[in-house]
């Protein structure tokens, strides 16, 4: 097989496994692989060839390149542009979200995750198995991030597509592709080495010399072929210790680029410079340079690149030798030419860049033009390029004031892009400017933010608390929402000076201003809560909560850290005045929104905290669900889990060793974190684990802890662990000590579940029957089957212990039956224990699952069975039609069904 004029040795193995993919592929079944091996190894030659076979295929090709980073979707753009005909084909909020990044129509700045779901559809549209979708991506390692960071996305959410995308990464270099199938791609072994370096020293006869330019290149392709045409067979035996292997081959590559005439070396220079290989550009910006046509001949003749429609080098490192060896001077004036030719209303970003590149001083121009790039930058979901830009931009600004305040939106846009480090040395920058006490509160509320990113939720709350304060009397507004940044953050922190922060916050928010705003409305409710305490703050906690539910968010606030704030706090807020039905309206809320909006990070917490609530109704199934979802969105963006939901769902399950792991294991990250929420959390989780198993000393001093430091929002949900392990274990004062707490709390707000779990309590301090009934009657009117089956639980235990075991078993069948429909394994089989104390025969049993229908499958059925069509599931899983398709073709023959019609009735029938 012949690629060029030179025949591709060696690579029987790794054509194997590439046209495997593209069997794969052909089968319906989606192929992804990630070349990895240094410079020169032969990737691209691999890839070459890969294309050359793929007959009938539809392919798409790309290729990264370095001085091309900074602009966002460059990459993915050069990958789709054979497909964009098909963007009519996409669902309405895709087809925006992909033509807002490439700039094709205007809107807002869409989450590149949207983006990522339009190019998985666009690709999926396309591909069929008779002429599968091939996209090969060269020296991704290039590629801007935001276009990696998609393409990594789609490449894990491929399943059930013809579609192959293949990437070459180089060793040693940064990527967004890890944890995707990899490929090794190593020098030649010795008889294919010698071989090839055979074809270019024809007259080498002394075989130690041969055998020793092979052992140093390693076997490398390009080493051997390349360095024997720039340096002498001595030189070539001394060893490449210094720069390493490619250093030597650049350096080679550099060593043929002196020679040429000094015009020549200027055309290879634009066209380094030039990252679109557009030959047309490259023909007008040597004309601004005085370039003629003749240094093209001697550049061609060199054999280093080639000039068609399209301008290709050599090697990558040869675009690299030679824009680094050439003068700051050459250097200028050719992004100064490339810039004059640049179109300013076609590609005014890439003119822009040109033009930074050919200043050395500052020039108010140029920064100017820099600042607007990034406003479209940020416009089209490029946070990495708009942060880029503004970096530069303050760079180049010739005012201090002015250089200090794109300095300062320069770090909150590199903040925004996960780039903390270097948003915080921007601060820096920021700061020096001349005085101005507003852009200094900024700083300093920006700081706050950073530092709770980094999870230092204490630090974060002193940083925010201070900026709140100096923002008091420069922007009122700002400065309330900045003290509910604070707030939040210090109800995050832990540790010994959290308590301290905590209050000094409160107690420093302003009076109320009779706002109606949801954010003043929900820190006036949490500062009273802190400061007067609960019976003062339950109208206004309440009528925050009330407006909260009433107050349309826009899709493109979601990904704010003060709209995360202001959700944790409605949320804390639903549960602390016992609203469980809005507490889960706010939960679905925040899917919603996030799943609208793409941003996949706040869908995870969403996704959590909805399994959370979930766990109190019984549902666990659907628990398992999303946070099975939770999983595949990280494998996909490459996030961490967020998973503390799985930490519930254990400890409900009463899966005791699973349940421990988890839950050390968040103590310990939480501690470490400075997140004491977190740790109360899961201690919380300790006491529902050891209740159920009936461990009641570890469980109380579980739910002692999470009581004591009256952590808001969880009181709602340990106080009766609380009461039951203290009642347990003999210990009054602390059940009398749960009561008057829940007594304070329903009188100033009386909901039918803080009622019934009071009754509960007050039955367990008093054995009085008629508690323990009102308890059930009050409970029965709620969603929480877990607290009604656990009502049953202790009453039939009490009946039990009165000798009344006829009354008992009637309990205790109903708890038995309810905990093991729902799945809390601990909990029933301390009901079964207490049944067969009555005398009566219990089979031990284990909640089963539906059909063997995995996690993923189950959902897609329920969402099917609720009336969605497969592109809205797909759209709410972040999947494809055709995943959904398979999936349900899976699950309908699990089920034994052949349309949807059949699935409530085979759904109905599934054990949960």
């Amino acid at each position: 097989m012949a690629i060029g004029d030179r025949e591709l040795r060696g690579r029987r193995q790794e054509n194997a496994v590439l046209d495997g993919v593209i069997d794969a592929a052909r089968a319906g079944r989606a192929g992804v692989l990630v070349l990895r091996g240094e410079a020169g190894v032969g990737k691209s030659a691999l890839l070459d060839a890969f294309v050359a076979r793929g007959k009938r295929c539809q392919v798409a090709r790309a290729a990264g390149v370095e001085s091309e980073m900074e602009l966002a979707y460059a990459g993915l753009q050069q990958l789709c542009q054979p497909f964009l005909g098909r963007l009519d084909h996409l669902p309405p909020p895709q087809r925006d979200a992909l033509g807002t990044a490439f700039g094709l129509v205007n809107g807002s700045a869409p989450d590149r995750f949207l983006v990522g779901l339009a190019v998985l559809n666009l690709l999926s549209d396309a591909a069929d198995q008779q002429h599968p979708v091939v996209c090969v991506v060269d020296d991704a390692q290039w590629l801007d991030r935001v276009s990696a960071q998609v393409l990594a996305f789609v490449a894990r959410r491929l399943e059930a597509e013809s579609v192959v995308l293949v990437f070459s990464v180089r060793d040693g270099e940064e990527h967004e592709l890890t944890g995707l199938p990899e490929l090794e791609i190593r020098g030649l072994d010795g008889d294919d080495a010698r071989a090839l370096l055979d074809s270019v020293l024809p007259g080498l006869a002394d075989q130690r010399v041969r055998d020793r330019i092979v052992a140093e290149t390693r076997g490398n392709p390009l080493a051997l072929l390349e360095l024997p045409l720039a340096w002498t067979t001595a030189e070539l035996t001394d060893g490449f210790t210094s720069g390493g292997l490619a250093g030597r081959i650049e350096e080679g590559f550099a060593r043929r680029l002196e020679p040429l005439p000094a015009d020549t070396r200027l055309l290879l220079l634009t066209a380094a410079a030039e990252p679109l290989g557009d030959a047309t550009l490259l023909w007008r910006a040597a004309e601004q340079l005085g370039l003629g046509a003749d240094p093209a001949a001697a550049a061609i003749e060199s054999g280093l690149i080639s000039f068609g429609q399209h301008v290709r080098f050599r090697h990558p490192l040869v675009r690299s030798a030679a824009y680094r060896m050439a003068s700051p001077q050459d250097r200028q004036a050719v992004h100064r030419a490339l810039a004059e030719v640049t179109d300013p209303a076609v590609d005014p970003d890439r003119r822009a860049w040109h033009r930074a590149q050919a200043t050395a001083r500052p020039d108010e121009d140029v920064a100017a033009e820099l600042e607007n790039s990034a406003h479209r930058a940020a416009g089209c979901g490029g946070l990495v390029a708009a942060a880029a830009f503004l970096e530069r931009s303050a760079a180049l600004t010739p005012e201090p004031a002015q250089r200090a305040r794109r300095a300062l939106a320069a770090a909150g846009v590199m903040r925004s892009s996960g780039a903390l480090r270097s948003a915080l040395t921007l601060l820096g920058s920021a700061a020096s400017g001349p005085p101005d006490p507003l852009r200094a509160a900024e700083i300093e509320r920006l700081r706050g933010e950073i530092a709770f990113d980094q999870g230092h939720a204490g630090d974060a709350a002193r940083h925010l608390l201070d900026a709140a304060k100096q923002l008091e009397p420069l922007d009122p507004g700002q400065s309330r929402e900045t003290y509910l940044e604070a707030l939040s953050a210090a109800m995050w922190s832990t540790g010994s000076e959290a308590p301290a922060i905590l209050m000094e916050t409160a107690n420093a928010v302003p009076a109320a201003t009779g706002s109606e705003r949801p954010v003043d409305l929900l820190l006036d409710a949490l500062a009273l809560r802190f400061t007067r305490g609960y019976p003062a703050a339950a109208p206004v906690l309440a009528k925050a909560l009330a407006h909260a539910l009433q107050t349309e968010i826009g899709a493109d606030e979601v990904s704010s850290w003060l709209w995360l704030a202001g959700n944790r706090a409605g949320g804390t807020i639903a549960l602390e005045v016992w609203d469980f039905g809005a507490a889960l309206e706010l939960a679905l809320r925040q899917d919603r929104l996030a799943r609208e909006s793409g941003a996949l990070v706040q869908l995870q917490f969403a996704l959590n905290f909805r399994a959370n609530l979930l766990c109190l109704t019984g549902e666990l199934s659907v628990v398992a669900g999303l946070l099975e979802e939770d999983r595949r969105i990280a494998a996909a963006s490459g996030n961490p889990r967020v998973a503390y939901g799985n930490l519930m769902l254990e400890a409900f399950r009463g899966n005791e060793a699973t349940a421990t792991h988890l839950i050390d294991t968040t103590i310990r990250q939480a501690t470490a974190r400075d997140q004491g929420r977190m740790t109360a959390f899961a201690t919380y989780g300790r006491a529902v684990l050891h209740n159920g198993l009936g461990r009641y000393d570890v469980a109380l001093e579980a739910a002692r802890q999470v009581f004591e430091q009256d952590v808001v929002g969880y009181g709602v949900l340990v106080v009766s662990e609380l009461a039951e392990a203290a009642s347990r274990t003999g210990d009054t004062k602390l059940v009398e000590a749960a009561l008057a707490w829940l007594t304070e709390r329903t009188s100033a707000l009386p909901t039918d579940w803080g009622l019934g779990i009071e009754s509960r309590v007050r039955a367990l301090l008093t054995s009085d029957e008629a508690a323990y009934r009102e308890s059930l009657d009050r409970l029965n009117r709620t969603s929480l089957r877990v607290e009604i089956a656990r009502a049953h639980l202790l009453y039939g235990e009490w009946l039990r212990r009165e000798g009344r075991r006829v009354d008992a078993r009637e309990q205790l069948r109903a708890a038995h039956d309810l905990l093991i429909e729902m799945g809390l394994g601990g909990f029933a089989e301390r009901a079964r224990h207490e049944l067969l104390a009555t005398g009566e025969t219990v089979r031990k049993r284990s909640p089963e699952t539906a059909n063997d229908l995995t996690a993923q499958e189950a959902q897609i059925a329920g969402l099917a069975q609720d009336g969605l069509t497969n592109p809205e599931i797909a759209a709410q899983l972040f999947i494809s039609h055709r995943t959904v398709e398979w999936h349900l073709r899976k699950a309908y023959s699990k089920l034994g069904i052949t349309s949807r019609r059949q699935l409530r009735g085979a759904l109905a029938r599934s054990p949960a």
